[in-house]
């Protein structure tokens, strides 16, 4: 960049062009110019029958609709349930949260609260699956740690694991998704 211009830009409007000359910082790139009637880098008109077509004038390009089980916006891809409304996410979060409070009591009235969506059915099923796990867990080794002191550790251990993916899982639901959790962590029961 010359130091005339450099001053020129930072003094000052910048120069006018001249002769049907823009300045460089007005000039489009060649990706950026409109084609001109008969240019040789326009589409081809295609077949009636072909994957693509022409959009019309203004419109945006757009692939086709194909229906199948991996096509985006279809609710046979696994872990995918359509538009997820807030008051889904929130019911989910709280299948989760909740059992920092009141352990599996909170999954079971969002699953039987909410269960109606499938999005949050999903959620507070894994979510109670989780809380009877770790009852159980607490129930057998605190039985057993009466005999064999050392698996008083099991149960804390147990918990401390359920905590990280409470945790996880409810990430996931905040964001409109679902992520399974481990079957060691979550027994599959409820579904």
């Amino acid at each position: 960049m010359n130091p005339e211009r450099t001053r020129a830009m930072a003094y000052g409007p910048p120069p006018q062009p001249g002769q049907g000359q823009q300045p460089e910082w007005q000039q489009q790139s060649p990706w950026q110019q409109q084609p001109q009637q008969g240019s040789q880098w326009q589409q081809p008109q295609q077949q009636a029958g072909s994957a693509w077509q022409q959009p019309p004038q203004g419109a945006a390009w757009q692939q086709p609709h194909q229906g199948g089980p991996h096509a985006p916006g279809t609710s046979q891809m696994p872990g995918h349930f359509g538009p997820v409304s807030d008051d889904d996410k929130t019911w989910s979060l709280m299948a989760y949260v909740g059992q920092f409070l009141v352990g599996a009591i909170a999954p079971a009235i969002v699953f039987f609260a909410k269960g109606r969506s499938p999005f949050v059915r999903r959620h507070a099923a894994q979510g109670l699956n989780m809380g009877i796990a770790a009852i159980a867990v607490w129930f057998v080794c605190g039985l057993l740690s009466l005999a064999v002191e050392v698996l008083i550790w099991a149960p804390l251990l147990f918990t401390g694991v359920v905590m990280f993916f409470l945790v996880y899982a409810a990430r996931a639901a905040n964001r409109g998704e679902f992520r399974k959790v481990p079957t060691v962590v979550a027994w599959p029961i409820l579904k």
